[in-house]
């Protein structure tokens, strides 16, 4: 069993930089969540998976 809850993200491609990073940023914040991969691809997308430690105490939801 693995410690770490696992979250996929897709951002759009024509997403810059500063809004990808202010959506992981407030991810990360409120919702707990690291970064555990991005995958940019040719047309501009990026795949992310975000993590998290799986605890006893409710963290909230991911937001969409």
């Amino acid at each position: 069993m693995s410690d770490y809850e696992y979250v996929p993200l897709r951002i759009p491609p024509g997403t810059d930089r500063k809004a990808a990073q202010a959506q992981l940023t407030i991810q990360a914040e409120y919702g707990g969540w690291e970064l555990a991969r991005v995958l940019l691809f040719g047309d501009g997308t990026r795949q992310i998976v975000l993590r998290r430690r799986i605890t006893g105490a409710a963290l909230p939801a991911l937001a969409s």
